[in-house]
């Protein structure tokens, strides 16, 4: 499984700790969850999380169907506070700073922390506005210009341009559910995301789109955090540096991402990895 994959250095049990591009100073994680625990009225999904998101890295969430996984990925960007039933406790901060202080600003927030759905969920907008949507709500370009060459260039980037050159002026819900998805991940590139999540984003794409996709969050990793979900071992192998492993709402382990899966330190997660749990 992981006979493509060459990290530098594997330590299991240990945290390493990225480097910056270019430095060999220590780089502070992003995102720092600690104790984290969401509650749905009174079911608890997830128990008392510690996870660091580093920049430049691709951390991956694995663990079977309801472990917990998405409930943590949503509290990144807030997206629980859209459930009425839903209680996050425990500390999360981005740069140091606490997202569920009332001083945030939500919005700003999640174009900060964009985010990838695992269902397509194109606004019933033209394929040019879809994208342009965000940039053009946040005032990040100042002419028309510059906003449909942000437009293309994140099209471009999500492997969607070629198809779409001549339609941009269509729906974006014309598409087959694979280019609605590349359609989703150009308008969260659009906005210029510190950190990307991701939930199962190749889902609904065939192995070709999903081959782009992959080539694209490699891409990105050079300048953003990236957390994914996905059920898929062999993408989560592909495509991290670090990997967590949830079992019943529970982080049973994390680490580099070849010591994972080749050298477990948890039974949990050796059975899981060797599908005798999941």
């Amino acid at each position: 499984m992981l006979d493509q994959i060459k990290l530098e250095t594997t330590n299991p049990g240990a945290t390493s700790t990225a480097l910056l591009p270019g430095t060999m100073t220590p780089a502070n994680p992003k995102i720092t969850a600690r104790n984290v625990s969401v509650f749905y009225e009174q079911k608890q999904a997830l128990f008392d999380v510690d996870l660091d998101v580093m920049p430049n890295e691709v951390l991956s969430l694995i663990g079977p169907s309801g472990c917990g996984k998405s409930s943590l990925l949503r509290c990144f960007n807030r997206m629980n506070d859209t459930i009425d039933v839903c209680r996050v406790t425990g500390n999360i901060t981005l740069d140091g700073q606490d997202i569920y202080d009332r001083s945030i600003d939500v919005v700003e927030l999640r174009a900060r922390v964009g985010m990838v759905f695992q269902k397509p969920n194109p606004f019933p907008k033209s394929i040019f506005e879809n994208v342009a949507y965000g940039p053009r709500i946040h005032g990040m370009t100042k002419d028309r210009d510059e906003l449909e060459e942000l437009v293309v260039s994140s099209l471009k980037r999500a492997g969607l341009f070629d198809e779409v050159a001549d339609r941009l002026q269509d729906s974006g819900t014309s598409l087959s559910g694979g280019q609605q998805q590349r359609l989703c991940i150009a308008r969260a590139i659009a906005t210029r995301p510190e950190i990307l999540l991701m939930d199962e984003p190749a889902s609904a794409l065939d192995p070709i789109a999903t081959s782009i996709i992959e080539e694209l969050i490699d891409e990105l990793r050079q300048n953003y955090a990236i957390v994914i979900v996905t059920h898929s071992m062999q993408q989560a192998a592909r495509v991290s540096q670090k990997t967590a492993f949830f079992h019943m709402g529970k982080l049973i382990e994390k680490g580099e991402t070849e010591q994972i899966f080749t050298n477990p330190v948890d039974a949990k997660t050796q059975d899981y990895i060797t599908g005798r749990i999941g």
